[in-house]
């Protein structure tokens, strides 16, 4: 009697064994269902152990694994299906082609996970000469997941296309799907012009059959072409609908790739430091690949732009270790050193720096793809540029500049190309001079082009950068763009933000209290001023502010949001004091008179509320700007 029986528990039949079997292959294989797979070949398992038959159970283990190298990315539940797949393989005959197919999914991830191919390679060898189309079809695909890294990109190429081959012998729709998928993302890591094309072609067979797991990569791509066009807003949308996708898949990437996304698209808008909190909390889940460095270099990037250079250090120390050339290679090896020398870069860490730019070298030909076409940074070349920038080697950092603007645009990568136009102008600003007509043109055109594409450009922060340069403010909507000695930060719009802007666009020179609350600008010494402290405009203009304020406070208190609504309120009160200081008896404008001792108190105050507003952004920033602006009944702005 088995133990089954003698608890009373009736033994699975050998029919629903082979059910269990045949559906997890089917998901896996047929519709690439990840996560229905999973649970089929559990039960299998179970099953096979229950009914004793080895074979059965060496295929459930190997269906674990699933189509990928990693599937399972906590330890528990690696090291389970780890156990299950060697206990099976202690069951089977040594010389048979189950054994031989779980040899080569264990070998692979343990490749994977040490960021080598050796192995994997050795034992592909021997599917080839076994005569089992289904075990080198299996065998190709983990090998070509064994060398994304950027030095392998002709060899992916031929294993992709002998997958393509293998798909006709095995007559399995899956491996027809695998290895299209592969060969176009090997199209786009290597920045083939034809890319587009493999795409369509994969989209138009998934279109008449859909495959979850492929289809989850194809949707990623189209993510990277909607940010490499600009188009943000679609990006956005299409990254969401990306992870919910890979959710359904049930695809362990799908929070790894959906942050990726995001933060590419954030970090052309200039609004990368937005995602601290939640790269700090993803920094280290377990479902990032083991061999994934780039969320921790894009969280030093992160803390670097948002002005935490104690935590951007540490960060970029961590990451470095001994030696940055000890970085294991894979899919997102670019786009980790990417953030490094963009982190290098701001952090003005020359030695960092070059060590990156000697491990970029190399790869000047490739574009900067995340994984699989999850996202893409643009050129190489610009990485290699803002590396020789920070090290002060002007001649050599414009030379990669340009044939970056120029590799981007052949990428149809606008973002990026407009990124390095800008990065381009601003290295030959440093080496022919701010006034050169080659400088100033590359600023225009990046400029304009940045406005086009809703993107907000960095400030300059090379060595050649410097202490003394004076502090740019540039209004965009409801917020300003503050710049100061290679930093930057995005504040919402104030009064106080105003009168900084105008003492920033007239550093050393005094300006009387009066004259910024009136919006003139006079040289000093040209007497009192006998402008009213709010003209006509100004006055109309907040009183409708108190009437928006208003409705706001009201919305959010029927929505029960108080802590918003008491902020809200601030600003209301603020503006009440304002309008009562500027409005004298009949409701007619209050001039400034005497000593000018109001337009002191309330040009001061404003100033001083914009100051802690840039502080609570950049406190590094804020601190500087402090230091610099002078308020009273005249005020300045004296860069050090």
């Amino acid at each position: 009697m088995s133990v089954a029986e003698g608890l009373g528990v009736r033994p699975p039949s050998c029919a629903e064994l082979r059910l269990s079997l045949v559906l997890g292959e089917r998901a896996l294989y047929v519709n690439g269902d990840l996560r229905t797979a999973r649970r089929w070949f559990d039960a299998a398992y179970r099953q096979a152990q229950a009914c004793g038959d080895p074979p059965a159970l060496a295929r459930a283990a190997l269906g674990l694994g699933g189509i990928w190298v990693r599937e399972h990315r906590t330890a528990a539940e690696s090291e389970m299906v780890r156990a299950r797949q060697r206990h099976a393989l202690s069951l089977i005959d040594p010389g048979s082609t189950l054994a031989l197919r779980l040899r080569v999914r264990m070998c692979g991830e343990d490749d994977y996970r040490g960021g080598a191919h050796d192995e994997i390679l050795r034992l592909l060898e021997q599917a080839r000469g076994a005569g089992d189309a289904e075990m080198l079809a299996e065998a190709l695909s983990l090998a070509h997941h064994c060398l994304l890294g950027p030095e392998h990109g002709r060899l992916r190429k031929e294993l992709a296309a002998e997958l393509i081959g293998q798909a006709a012998v095995t007559r399995r729709r899956g491996d027809l799907l695998m290895g299209l998928m592969w060969r176009t993302a090997d199209l786009y890591l290597a920045a083939d012009p034809h890319a587009e094309r493999c795409l369509e072609e994969l989209r138009g067979l998934l279109a008449e059959q859909p495959h979850l797991a492929v289809g989850y990569v194809a949707a990623a791509m189209r993510v990277m072409l909607a940010i490499r066009a600009g188009r943000f807003e679609e990006a956005e949308r299409l990254a969401g609908e990306c992870y919910e996708l890979g959710e359904t898949a049930g695809d362990m990437d799908a929070t790894g790739w959906y942050g990726g996304q995001l933060a590419a698209v954030r970090w052309y808008q200039g609004r990368v430091a937005e995602l601290l909190p939640a790269m700090n909390g993803l920094v280290s889940s377990p479902t990032l690949s083991p061999i994934d460095n780039s969320y921790l270099a894009g969280l030093a990037l992160a803390a670097a732009v948002s002005g935490d250079r104690r935590q951007a250090a540490g960060h970029l120390a961590r990451l470095r270790g001994r030696d940055l050339g000890d970085l294991p290679s894979s899919s997102t090896w670019l786009l980790s050193m990417y953030c490094v020398v963009e982190t290098a870069h701001l952090l003005g860490d020359a030695g960092t720096a070059a060590r990156a730019y000697t491990l970029l070298s190399p790869y000047a030909h490739l574009p900067m793809v995340a994984s699989l076409g999850v996202a893409c940074f643009g050129s190489t070349q610009h990485s290699l540029g803002m590396a020789a920038l920070t090290q002060g080697d002007l001649d050599l950092a414009v030379r990669h500049l340009r044939a970056a603007v120029h590799d981007n645009l052949a990428l149809s990568h606008w973002p990026a190309a407009t990124l390095s136009r800008c990065r381009l102008g601003q290295a030959l600003a440093q080496r022919d001079g701010p006034a050169s007509e080659a400088a100033r043109a590359e600023q225009a055109a990046a400029a304009r082009e940045a406005r086009e594409l809703g993107m907000v450009l960095p400030a300059a922060a090379g060595r050649a950068g410097g202490a003394g340069r004076p502090c740019r403010l540039r209004r965009h909507g409801r917020h300003w763009q503050v710049e100061l000695g290679g930093r930057m930060a995005l504040v919402e719009h104030s009064v106080g933000m105003g009168y900084l802007a105008t003492l920033a666009g007239n550093p050393g020179r005094e300006i009387p209290a009066a004259d910024l609350a009136a919006g003139a600008c006079r040289p000093a010494g040209q007497g009192d001023s006998a402008q009213p402290m709010l003209d006509d405009l100004a006055r109309e203009t907040y009183r409708q502010r108190l009437a928006g304020l208003q409705a706001e406070i009201d919305e959010l208190e029927s929505m029960h949001d108080l802590e918003r609504a008491a902020a809200v309120r601030l600003e209301r009160e603020w503006l009440i004091s304002e309008l009562a200081a500027a409005t004298g008896i009949g409701g007619r404008a209050r001039p400034f008179a005497d000593g000018d001792e109001r337009a002191r108190i309330a040009v001061g105050k404003a100033i001083r509320r914009a100051l802690a507003r840039i502080e609570a952004v950049d406190a590094v920033l804020g601190e500087e700007l402090r230091a610099c602006v002078q308020t009273g009944v005249r005020c300045s702005y004296r860069p050090r």
